[in-house]
């Protein structure tokens, strides 16, 4: 009997203390309690900064995308009607301009500056010639005006190695010579190992112009006994300046693709 009043006992405080702490809590007192009020205020602050802020970036991202695809379509566009200007005005290769001139083969190095012509003379010689694309140019007067008067023409140039092999030998005989639309220049001539020394740069000898006259006539009488003479100049001319359209064409066309990923 006394043990089950003692239980009895324990549940009535047990209920008791429970009514006081809820009626603690829900006490208007300690609802508008300063100290509270400023947590929530502050949670309430936190969370509407936070979605603030990631409103911003997103707007800001947003923005940003927009502006790089416009700007990209832009490029795209301007990329591609440049391509059909190019392509509407520059037609293929000609066909007076041959794959071979003075028994040369022509070969088209595709994405370089360069464009190589090889040939077999006699039996035992091989000669390479290394073009570059226009490297340069000189003002020239118009016809029956003089010089240094402005509406002068331009006269490009192209810069022409020329390597001569020799079977039975291991030097070189090198030319470096000017491409004129219409005449060749030999500026140097030297002999080098076939097998090029790096950082060993052969003794190129005097300018060609302090050379003995006779002995300049005989040398460019030995480039055009092998072809090489002012015909091969003017054909130069003419595929280099179809190579430059073509070069430009494909260089607009690999930008394009990579600005399309």
């Amino acid at each position: 009997m006394a043990r089950a009043f003692q239980s009895m006992r324990k549940v009535c405080l047990l209920e008791h203390h429970s009514i006081q702490f809820q009626h603690h809590i829900t006490h208007p007192i300690f609802l508008f309690h300063p100290s509270i009020n400023s947590v929530q205020n502050q949670n309430q602050n936190q969370n509407q900064n936070q979605n603030q802020n990631q409103n911003q970036t997103q707007t800001r991202r947003l923005s940003s995308y927009l502006r790089k695809s416009a700007i990209d379509g832009n490029m795209l566009r301007l990329l591609r009607n440049e391509i059909r200007y190019e392509l509407d005005r520059s037609p293929p290769l000609p066909q007076q301009l041959p794959a071979e001139i003075n028994g040369f083969m022509v070969v088209e190095r595709p994405g370089e500056k360069w464009v190589s012509l090889e040939k077999q003379f006699g039996e035992n010689e091989e000669i390479k010639v290394e073009v570059t694309m226009f490297d340069g140019s000189v003002p020239v007067p118009r016809e029956g005006e003089k010089s240094g008067l402005p509406g002068q023409d331009v006269q490009l140039h192209i810069s022409m190695i020329i390597s001569v092999f020799k079977m039975n030998s291991n030097q070189v005989l090198e030319f470096i010579c000017s491409a004129w639309p219409d005449t060749i220049a030999i500026s140097k001539l030297f002999v080098r190992p076939q097998a090029k020394v790096p950082h060993q740069p052969p003794y190129t000898g005097p300018k060609f112009k302090e050379l003995d006259d006779e002995l300049q006539d005989s040398l460019y009488e030995f480039l055009e006994e092998r072809g090489i003479d002012d015909s091969l100049c003017a054909y130069l001319h003419k595929y280099v300046n179809h190579k430059e359209k073509a070069e430009y064409i494909r260089w607009m066309n690999s930008v394009k693709a990579v600005m399309e990923k």
